[in-house]
């Protein structure tokens, strides 16, 4: 009897009403099985259509096969997903990688024991030789990444000090680290920027979406020419064009300004980019002359001058007559303080009334103060060299300070000089070399070209371009 003989005994059955309730539920049910197998075909003749039409299908099918079933031992093996995720969790378990940042007051052991080191591996480490030594110069800021194993063995140690350098420490077969330095190259995108002057150009260059940093790189090129205080004028205006720097996609800082142009009460300034044949960088003009004086005339960028260098000056605090030798210029709690030229730092830490002090010496006759500063830039300390214009500190109120700003003196031979007048008084930088200017020429032409490709006010660029007058 096959399958729709008995389908139809069964309904004859259930539509005589001979049997019990019971019976006629358990009947029907049957009758529902028995359809339903009626209407799906049997697994070979699925396997014999598909291995007909389909030749890939027959392979995949047997692949499947053959990589989830042993006939040797009949033992059934895992899918091949579930394979890889056991793989994918043995290598994280087996390297584990944990970053710690450097901070203030810190040393190498306890940075390891944040890390779940012991001594030991500090021991280890410290004792590799070689660049080993990068461990006794840790910073705040710079990371340090550790990679350990299931047993918190130390495999690898890497010292970054920023995005672009960093110290690997490698575990090698001896059971002792190699250490390796490691550079990487940031990919450079041009950026070009412009700002109008309504009241100061920092808070010009802010509306301008220029950052602080490149806005103190532009008042350091141009303070050789301009007053930032005194000779700036509603609607002077400027244009930038720098570089900035990305690594894997991301922006990782500001690179160098490659051109900048200021338009002060109706004269045109260029500065443009310059690195001569033995390496050194500066910004020169058109002619080829430094853009520079060996001190720039203002070390921060202000809001006002609060109190001039003068002798006979009423002290704001103890009421008395007493000579100011410096320059007060009041400005934002934190905005940053520059080198006013080239030199060595000599002190940089609390100094009485002057609170936060930094003293550069520059050369044997000229010295500079900047006193009442927040904090310190990253790096300042006494013996450090500083170029002009590189950040020094911050501006705060410390020490015997009514308000925030930034208290400047300039020093000549051990006297007192006002910084506002001595400064014409000074030596230029050196220019570019006459061998150089047709050097000097070519690369600024390709500078002012690019820059003349994507302002919106070209004339500048235009009717600048250079051309040697020394021949």
């Amino acid at each position: 009897m096959n399958l729709i003989d008995l389908t139809k005994q069964l309904l004859n059955r259930l539509t005589s009403n001979a049997l019990p309730y019971k019976h006629r539920n358990a009947c029907l049910g049957m009758v529902f099985t028995l359809i339903i197998l009626l209407l799906v075909p049997d697994s070979e003749s699925i396997v014999t259509e598909q291995q007909s039409t389909d030749p890939i299908l027959e392979i995949n099918n047997l692949a499947f096969s053959t990589s989830t079933f042993d006939p040797l031992n009949n033992i059934q093996e895992p899918p091949l997903e579930n394979v890889l995720s056991v793989e994918t969790e043995q290598e994280i378990i087996q390297s584990t990688r944990s970053i710690v940042e450097v901070r203030s007051g810190d040393n190498l052991s306890l940075i390891f024991d944040r890390a779940g080191l012991t001594p030991q591996d500090v021991y280890r480490v410290s004792n590799s030789g070689g660049d080993a030594s990068i461990l006794t110069r840790l910073y705040p800021g710079y990371s340090l990444a550790f990679d350990v194993n299931e047993e918190r063995k130390l495999n690898e140690l890497e010292v970054i000090i920023s995005p672009l350098e960093s110290y690997l420490f490698k575990l090698n077969e001896a059971n002792k680290f190699d250490i390796a330095r490691i550079e990487r190259e940031p990919q450079l995108i041009p950026r070009y920027k412009e700002a109008t002057i309504n009241d100061s150009l920092f808070l010009a260059a802010q509306r301008g979406g220029i950052s602080a940093a490149v806005t103190m790189e532009i008042a350091g090129i141009f303070g050789g020419v301009v007053d930032f205080m005194l000779d700036t004028r509603a609607g002077d205006s400027f244009n930038v064009l720098y570089d900035e720097r990305h690594l894997d996609g991301e922006f990782i800082g500001n690179g160098s300004i490659q051109v900048a142009q200021y338009t002060n009460q109706g004269e045109d300034f260029t500065a443009i980019r310059y690195v001569n044949l033995n390496g050194d960088v500066d910004y020169y003009n058109l002619q080829g002359e430094s853009m520079r004086k060996a001190f720039i005339r203002n070390p921060v960028d202000f809001t006002r001058i609060s109190s001039n260098f003068t002798l006979s000056r009423r002290h704001p605090i103890l009421n008395t007559i007493r000579a100011h030798k410096g320059t007060d210029y009041a400005a934002p709690n934190g905005t940053p303080v520059v080198a006013a030229g080239d030199g060595r730092i000599t002190w940089a830490s609390r100094n009485g009334s002057f609170g936060n002090l930094v003293v550069i010496q520059h050369g044997e006759r000229f010295e500079t103060k900047y006193a009442h500063l927040s904090s310190y830039a990253r790096g300042v300390r006494v013996g450090s060299r500083v170029k002009q214009g590189d950040t020094i500190g911050y501006v705060g109120s410390t020490g015997g300070a009514t308000g925030p700003h930034l208290h400047y003196e300039f020093l000549i031979d051990g006297s007192h000089r006002n910084p506002r007048t001595v400064h014409d008084q000074l030596p230029k930088a050196e220019s570019v070399p006459d061998e150089e200017m047709d050097r000097f020429i070519q690369q600024s032409q390709i500078l002012l070209t690019q820059l003349n490709t994507i302002t919106s006010s070209p004339t500048l660029a235009q009717n600048t371009l250079p051309v040697n007058t020394r021949e």
